[in-house]
């Protein structure tokens, strides 16, 4: 083992030095909790639903299993732990109706012994749930979905017939449709009380989501043409009766007045909707604040936070995760790396205040999750062993290139998480339960926060005191945020 872990200690020390600090989120790391500083975090268990994985996970603060979840079906994209202890979870139903990202079809609810207890299943040729869900606090949930609309549908609704082909072929498959989302609500007999659809909000204005507003032809996918607004989450505020809705290609954030209908706010991007805003240009992002956001969540006292991809950002990608001011729109709290894309998730993420006033994020296309203080210090720092579309299970270091990358035809990383959550010891769905450890996450591997004591900073240590340290304590290096 202590070989292995010098081994180790010299790989990331070299890797470190070798290769830009913006790459190294990216290009190799060791898996499982690599720092944790119990003076500062939010202590409790964490929720982490594995891409492409049949299990949902709960794990202690070291890393270690103290509960899972057997699944019907892979996530779809995320699950949340209730009250009850019960599992609430999207699943992807195949075949796929559509080839865009976020695909799901059904919403599953699993006792905290794994029975399923409730379901709820959105999945036909015309419509799919996709992304997300929320449980409401009367019990009743509800569904982010896509309806098909043909094309000539969307030109008859004002679309530039010259801004959308007839056909797009995207993963072998022939795209004719525009998918439009709605967000449906059901009650726990499955019966529809309330419906929200994009399709009759079409127009210009702050209030309404223009037809003719899309991304550039290089963006890739579908995301220039009929997968037009691309919503990826949904929420609600019982305090004023808003849903939240957010979406990727607007970049931007919703409020839905629940009896009206009618959009009451938007932030992110003024540029989808106001002909005055200055449009990103060479090098320079206008008015534009977020690009490719994900996760809008309303936090209390008129805060929102969003996690703010920075995909296809002018000045060049970054991610952050940002807090705004619904009164006055400003940003009062934002986390970003100190090194350009260091943290970086082209594609999903998502962000979480915890009850200490830390941040826990989740970096999605490395499978990476981590908590900040206020003070922007990370103070716990995770990255998903658990492996999908590949010969292993999981992984104690991700280091070989194509195991890692390319899963399924698609160029991002074999270890995503789309959305993970922490909830205290305190937390209801504990009382009672056995929160022991079953087992750890990924067998056999080292608990490299254990070994390196600061993983927040790079300090460089030359080779030969690695090899020749009894300690245990190695290079104290991991990510230099």
């Amino acid at each position: 083992m202590r070989k292995f872990m010098i081994g180790v200690s010299l790989f990331l020390l070299l890797a470190t030095v070798a290769v830009p600090a913006a790459a190294l989120e990216s290009m190799a790391l060791p898996t499982g909790v690599l720092l944790y500083n119990p003076d500062k975090t939010y202590e409790g268990y964490t929720l982490i639903p594995p891409t492409g994985v049949k299990t949902c996970y709960l794990i202690n603060m070291e890393g270690d299993v103290v509960h899972s979840w057997d699944l019907e079906y892979p996530p779809g994209l995320h699950g949340q732990l209730l009250e009850n202890g019960n599992l609430l979870i999207a699943g992807v139903v195949t075949p796929k109706i559509n080839q865009i990202g976020g695909h799901g079809g059904i919403v599953q609810e699993y006792t905290w012994d794994g029975k399923k207890v409730w379901e709820y299943k959105l999945y036909s040729k015309d419509m799919v749930q996709h992304h997300t869900f929320f449980r409401m606090p009367n019990g009743n949930t509800l569904i982010l979905g896509w309806e098909a609309k043909s094309r000539d549908e969307g030109i008859a609704k004002g679309r530039n017939p010259n801004t959308v082909p007839k056909v797009v072929k995207y993963h072998g498959k022939d795209h004719t449709r525009f998918w439009v989302d709605f967000i449906r609500e059901v009650n726990r007999n499955g019966e529809t009380v309330w419906e929200w659809h994009a399709w009759d909000h079409i127009g210009t204005g702050y209030d309404k989501l223009d037809i003719n507003y899309k991304l550039p032809e290089g963006v890739g996918g579908l995301y220039p043409n009929f997968d037009w607004t691309h919503f990826n989450t949904v929420g609600y505020i019982p305090e004023t009766d808003q849903i939240i809705l957010n979406s990727r290609n607007f970049a931007e954030f919703y409020l839905i007045n629940h009896k009206t209908g009618k959009i009451e706010y938007r932030w992110g991007n003024p540029t989808a909707w106001d002909p005055k805003a200055k449009k990103p240009g060479w090098y320079d992002n206008g008015d534009q604040i977020v690009w490719g956001s994900h996760h809008a969540n309303y936090i209390g006292n008129n805060h929102i936070t969003i996690f703010d991809n920075g995909s296809s950002r002018a000045t060049g990608p970054r991610s952050s995760a940002v807090e705004v001011d619904l009164k006055t729109g400003d940003i009062v709290w934002q986390y970003t790396s100190n090194n350009d894309s260091n943290f970086y998730s082209f594609r999903q993420g998502a962000v979480q205040r915890l009850a200490n006033g830390n941040t826990l994020i989740t970096s999605t296309d490395e499978g990476h999750i981590f908590e900040v203080t206020k003070d922007k210090e990370v103070v716990w720092d995770f990255v998903n062993p658990i492996l999908f579309a590949s010969k292993k299970k999981y992984t104690c270091v991700l280091t070989d290139r194509e195991e890692a990358f390319k899963a399924l035809g698609h160029d991002f990383m074999k270890n995503m998480v789309h959305r993970a959550y922490r909830y205290g010891k305190g937390y209801p769905a504990f009382k009672g339960r056995d929160l022991s450890v079953k087992r750890e996450l990924a067998e056999g591997c080292p608990k490299f926060f254990k070994v390196y004591k600061m993983g927040a900073k790079l300090e460089v240590k030359a080779p030969e005191a690695a090899a020749e340290s009894d300690s245990g304590d190695g290079p104290q290096m991991m990510h230099a945020y």
